[in-house]
């Protein structure tokens, strides 16, 4: 398993966004993620570092793997 580096919500919504997700909403500090064809959501927190634990959570609720991401940064 890869190790993941400490990244903005900035960060991870722009590799979020490369990887196909587009920006549909935002409250406060919460940016809401959708994907075309997908049901799914993502709610990415806009903080200046994320945990990396919710990191995680975030690219196994997006559905691609760790390396993908990574790329993507």
């Amino acid at each position: 398993m890869a190790s993941l580096p400490r990244i903005s919500g900035a960060q991870a919504i722009k590799a979020f966004r490369r990887l196909g997700w587009e920006v549909a909403r935002q409250r406060g500090s919460h940016v809401t993620l959708v994907k075309r064809g997908s049901r799914l959501i993502i709610t990415v927190p806009a903080h200046p570092e994320l945990d990396r634990g919710t990191l995680r959570r975030l690219i196994r609720d997006a559905g691609v793997s760790v390396d993908e991401f990574l790329e993507q940064l």
